[in-house]
């Protein structure tokens, strides 16, 4: 099984508050040039949408393993877990 076919199991209870937010955006722009979030993302969370310049998050589906905490070479992410009851859920069936 493929890691998009297992991620299509995974459930999420999606939270109106955003937990996962760009800290400064100029940095994505001017200095992060190969912007490894959009690589390294097990979810796909980060893209780069090259008509806006900025790096679009999809904080919905974040499946909260931490990987963009350590994975940004500026510490540009601000992440913290969604609110209690908010978030993956790892209940398959």
């Amino acid at each position: 099984m493929k890691l998009d076919d297992k991620l299509y199991l995974v459930r999420f209870n999606t939270d109106k508050l955003n937990h996962i937010k760009i800290a400064d955006p100029n940095v994505c722009l001017q200095q992060c040039q190969d912007k490894p979030c959009t690589r390294f993302c097990p979810a796909h969370v980060y893209d780069w949408d090259e008509e806006e310049k900025r790096i679009a998050v999809g904080y919905e589906g974040c499946l909260e393993c931490g990987t963009c905490l350590i994975g940004c070479p500026f510490g540009n992410i601000d992440w913290k877990y969604p609110r209690g009851g908010f978030g993956v859920s790892w209940k398959n069936g």
